[in-house]
Formats: structure tokens, C-alpha cells, sequence
């Protein structure tokens, strides 16, 4: 899912200058996601569906994004990166704007293909760029650019709040969100780098399934973000079913977990260089679980929302890391991240529908245990992400997440 480059001599400006283009575009992407995420609650009773009906609908941006994501760096391999994100990255923005639409269940479900699909490649695009200018760098960028994906989904999330608590309707809100993010995403988009294929090089794979190495650093990848995307989606719904908060505390639960991954991911590179991927990421787990106990057994509005942030805080570095360590486990370091990465993204798809079909046949409190216990996984699978410390690898291939590095960051 990387794209390999026949321009290799660029000068250190125009990659310093390309890491801060590829971190606004983080930031665009993740505008987008928080945007949603705030108005779930008031697309679902624009279209009358309850809450198991609700899950359904959320199942496909993981139909979209499965089925489109292998695509990317096939439209990437024909049109060079730069144009290809370009693209992808529009998409994405303006697929804001379907959900609040539909009328029904039905439209909700095409409207969220649609949505999901847009995503999945948009996201495999950026990713790919991402470690180009990281492997350029020779400097660890990639949990700060998540961070900056982070920081987007924060303003996306704190611009919605606000928005539901003054009663906005989401048609007009989205519309407004998509067309200021895409303007933003084309201007940023100029300045990545303009990478292209070798010309007589074979069109990347549509599908790579990771090896066995690989596959138990994807169940960790596969953890946290469940936990993610259960937080993002649900948290608003949480509050208000469970908790009978006002929608504009509801929506206020999404950014509580936005800004601590947010704070987590941007300071994540020094807090792994200083105590290794193994000791952050058990740690995370142990806090991740703690939240989430803390959202099933909170008696109030106050401490569920301290226990998604607190989730969001123990979360925040695992992808990064994961992808590193896939990187490094085992001799096809490419084959190993497409396949983490898919495993990995589903999984955030996949998590508001199984809550939403959980939820409907039990409660979200016992969702929300489902997701406690899956986070207690980052406890006991963190050993797996040994390969992700930067001090006990000396080199790393260009084109996969991770860098080449024989000394820790000062």
C-alpha cells in the first residue's frame, strides 16, 4: 500500500516543508470524522431508526471501506501520490455531507458505503505519504501525524458540539464542514511530495493478507481501535440514552476523547523513546481499561466523559506502533503492514455497528464492558510491539511504516 518513487532527490526543505502538508492533511481528515461522529444522534432521528437498526447503518463504512481501501494504491500507482490524495482526500470531505440526508434507512446505509469508502482510501493514501517522508526524514513522525488526525477529529467534534447544543440542523452544518475542509485539503495537498511510480513497476496487489507473524500484532492494532471507533460513534448516543444528558453534553463526551488522543499521539514519539513501545502500550491498556470500567459503572455525565478520555488517552500510540512492528515481523516487511492496516481500520468500521447490534440486544452498558475487556487485550498482547522500539533497530526498509534508526531520539 506504499508508493514506490522514481524522484528521490528531494532537498530537506521540500521534505520539511511536504511533513507539514501531509500533517494538515491529517488534520483535514480527521475534521471530518469528529464532524460526524457529534451528529450521530441527530442523523439517527432524522431518519427514524433505532438503535439496532442505527448499527446496521454504521456496518457499512466498514462494507465501503473494505471493499475500497486495496484501490489506492492502485489509483496512486497510475496517477503519482500527489494527485491521487488530491482526489481521494476531496472525497472524503464532500462524503461528509451524505449521512445528514438520508431520510431513511436505507439511503443512510448507501450515504455510509459511500462514506466509508471515501475514507478507506483517502486514509491508505495519506498513511503511505506519511512514511515516505518519515523514511526521508530518518525521524520519527508517525504518531505525531495521528496525532495531528487527532487534533482534526477535535475541532471536527468541538465545531459539532457546538452546533448541537445551539439545535443546528446537520444538513447545513455538514454542508458547510465538507465544503471549508475540502478547500483545505486541495490547498495542503500541493505541498506533498509528488511521488510516482517506476514506470516499468507492476501495479501494487489488491489485497495482502499479512502473515502469521503479523496477525497477532493486528489483534493488538484490532483492540485499540475498536475501542476507538466505539468511542467516537457512541459516546454522544451513551450520554444521552444511558445517562439522559442534553445533546450538547452528549456531543461534548465525543471531544473529551478526541483531545486526549489528540494530547497522547502528539507526544507520543519522545514518551516511546523514553520507555519502549511494550512498557507505553501496557500502560495504555491498564488506563484504557480503567476508563472503560469507569464509563460502564459512572453514575453521572462527568465521570463517563473522564472515562473516555481516559480510554482515549491509553489508546492513542497503538496503531502507530503497530504498523512499526509489522513492519519488522518477518522478511515481507510491505505485506505485513497492508495486512495489519486492513485488520486494523475494519476494525474501527466494524466497532459502531457491533455496539449498535450488541446494544439492541442487551444495553450500551454491556457494550461498553465488551469494549473494557478488548482494551485489557493492549495489557496482555503489548509484548508483540517489541519490534516498534526505535533503540533495538538498526534499519527498517524504505516504504513501511517505521524508519531507519540505530539511536533513540534525543
Amino acid at each position: 500500500m506504499t508508493t514506490d518513487s522514481t524522484a528521490t532527490g528531494f532537498g530537506i526543505q521540500e521534505v520539511r516543508r511536504a511533513r507539514y502538508a501531509i500533517a494538515a492533511v491529517f488534520t483535514v481528515h480527521g475534521a471530518v470524522t469528529g464532524s460526524f461522529a457529534t451528529r450521530v444522534p441527530w442523523i439517527q432521528d432524522h431518519a427514524g431508526v433505532s438503535a439496532g437498526q442505527l448499527g446496521i447503518a454504521l456496518a457499512f463504512p466498514a462494507i465501503g471501506a473494505s471493499l475500497a481501501m486495496p484501490l489506492a494504491g492502485t489509483v496512486s500507482h497510475r496517477f503519482g501520490a500527489r494527485t491521487a490524495l488530491r482526489g481521494l482526500l476531496a472525497l472524503w470531505t464532500l462524503a461528509l455531507i451524505l449521512p445528514a440526508l438520508a431520510p431513511n434507512l436505507l439511503t443512510l446505509c448507501a450515504a455510509l458505503f459511500v462514506y466509508g469508502a471515501s475514507a478507506g482510501m483517502s486514509d491508505v493514501a495519506m498513511n503511505a505519504l506519511g512514511v515516505e517522508v518519515e523514511n526521508r526524514l530518518d525521524k520519527s513522525i508517525m504518531s505525531g501525524l495521528h496525532g495531528m488526525w487527532s487534533v482534526g477529529a477535535l475541532i471536527g467534534s468541538a465545531a459539532g458540539t457546538v452546533a448541537a447544543h445551539l439545535g443546528a440542523d446537520a444538513r447545513l452544518h455538514h454542508t458547510l464542514v465538507a465544503l471549508v475542509l475540502t478547500v483545505l485539503g486541495l490547498i495542503a495537498c500541493q505541498r506533498v511530495l509528488d511521488l510516482h511510480s517506476e514506470p516499468d513497476q507492476e501495479p501494487p496487489p489488491r489485497f495482502a493478507l499479512p502473515p502469521k507473524s503479523a496477525l497477532i500484532i493486528g489483534a493488538v492494532g484490532f483492540c485499540a481501535v475498536f475501542a476507538e471507533g466505539a468511542s467516537l460513534d457512541w459516546s454522544a448516543v451513551y450520554l444521552r440514552d444511558v445517562l439522559d444528558s442534553s445533546a450538547g453534553l452528549a456531543a461534548a463526551s465525543t471531544t473529551a476523547f478526541a483531545l486526549t488522543m489528540a494530547i497522547a499521539r502528539i507526544a507520543g514519539d519522545r514518551i516511546v523513546d523514553r520507555f519502549g513501545a511494550v512498557r507505553t502500550v501496557r500502560t495504555g491498556g491498564v488506563l484504557a481499561t480503567a476508563g472503560g470500567v469507569m464509563v460502564v459503572t459512572a453514575p453521572n455525565a462527568a465521570l463517563a466523559m473522564s472515562g473516555f478520555g481516559l480510554m482515549g488517552l491509553g489508546i492513542a500510540v497503538v496503531v502507530p506502533l503497530a504498523f512499526a512492528a509489522a513492519g519488522r515481523s518477518g522478511p515481507n516487511p510491505s505485506q505485513a503492514i497492508a495486512g495489519v492496516a486492513t485488520i486494523t481500520y475494519t476494525s474501527g468500521l466494524i466497532a459502531p455497528s457491533a455496539i449498535g447490534s450488541l446494544a439492541e440486544a442487551t444495553s450500551l452498558v454491556v457494550s461498553f464492558g465488551v469494549v473494557s475487556v478488548l482494551a485489557f487485550g493492549l495489557v496482555l498482547g503489548a509484548g508483540v510491539l517489541r519490534g516498534a522500539d526505535r533503540k533495538t533497530v538498526a534499519s527498517s526498509e524504505a516504504g513501511v511504516v517505521g524508519r531507519a534508526a540505530a539511536e533513540p531520539r534525543p
